[in-house]
């Protein structure tokens, strides 16, 4: 007789918000307090769940996505400051240009473009395979 899942209904959202955090199958595990192998038959027994995980991934990674595109490229922000007086509160607002990062480039395009801006690395080996005299005796009272 099988031990009747520990699976609740609730646990699709709970996991879709989870990763939205950005939560790997292996921590859902931990926060589920089961295996990681359990965490994938409930992906293959309820389609809810399986769904509500992609979800939430996949919108992370869209974030994610998004902000490295925007360190790259570079991005105009508006700040905006509410200072107190005493007297009266006082709002500042400023746009501050971000400027491309180079290291988020590089990236971007290794991973993007990978057969044209790949580092890549040439290794020449030449071995030359002499005999020695003494092998070269051996081989003439053959």
């Amino acid at each position: 007789m099988a031990r009747p899942t520990d699976y609740r209904q609730e646990y699709a959202e709970q996991a879709r918000k989870l990763c939205l955090l950005g939560f790997t199958d292996k921590q859902l595990a931990v926060f589920f307090g089961v295996n990681e192998s359990t965490i994938n038959r409930w992906k293959q027994k309820y389609p809810e769940f399986c769904k509500s995980i992609k979800s939430g991934k996949v919108i992370a990674d869209a974030q994610v996505v998004e902000s490295l595109f925007n360190r790259a490229t570079g991005i105009e922000v508006t700040e905006v400051e509410v200072r107190d007086d005493g007297k009266k509160k006082v709002k500042r607002v400023t746009k501050k240009h971000i400027p491309p990062d180079p290291t988020a480039q590089i990236f971007w395009l290794k991973n993007r473009q990978p057969e044209l801006w790949r580092e890549k690395s040439t290794v020449a080996n030449e071995v030359k395979i002499e005999t020695s005299p003494i092998s070269s005796i051996f081989e003439q009272s053959k």
